[in-house]
């Protein structure tokens, strides 16, 4: 499942309110700045920053 271009202009990184950058493949959020990665479950993305991974 994709996220809409919509979706991916308004959501941001919540610890650093930078830019995410979108893999669909990999179905996850990449905040480069935070090197923080943010799943995407079902389609929806699961923004706390509790449950991001480092990469």
């Amino acid at each position: 499942m994709t996220l809409s271009q919509e979706l991916l202009d308004i959501l941001a990184c919540p610890k650093c309110k930078g830019a995410l950058e979108y893999k669909k493949e990999e179905e996850r959020l990449l905040c480069v700045k935070c090197r923080l990665a943010y799943e995407v479950k079902d389609g929806i993305p699961v923004m706390l920053i509790d449950e991001a991974k480092p990469f």
